[in-house]
């Protein structure tokens, strides 16, 4: 499939500009972690595994907030962005929803590179 194909190519080219920045290959968690880092807007030297947790949700709600799934409410008292589910998400398979993730991560670098 030749969309497949475009995607495919896509994150590979994103996965070669992350390994020359950070020295290595980032699987979609670690890019998810980065992405949830960056709208946070925290850099600390240790997250918990709840906050690297709350920072991966942070992610798949900002990157997925570009197609009208979420929209963010708001954020807390300690600095951590809230979201609101605007529309139910598709029935994918895993593959599908792996990709469908890899395409809103790719359209989020293309509006936002990694700061």
């Amino acid at each position: 499939m030749l969309v497949n194909d475009d995607l495919q190519q896509r994150w590979w080219d994103l996965e070669a500009s992350l390994v020359e920045r950070f020295g290595k290959k980032p699987d979609l968690e670690a890019i998810l972690f980065l992405i949830g880092i960056q709208e946070f807007g925290q850099i600390r030297e240790k997250f918990t595994k709840e906050e690297k947790q709350d920072l991966m949700h942070v992610a798949v709600c900002s990157l997925l907030a570009s197609s009208g799934y979420y929209e963010m409410e708001g954020v807390d008292e300690d600095g951590w962005p809230h979201f609101r589910q605007l529309k139910i998400m598709p029935t994918l398979n895993p593959a599908e929803q792996e990709n469908f993730i890899k395409d809103h991560v790719l359209l989020y670098f293309e509006q936002q590179p990694l700061s």
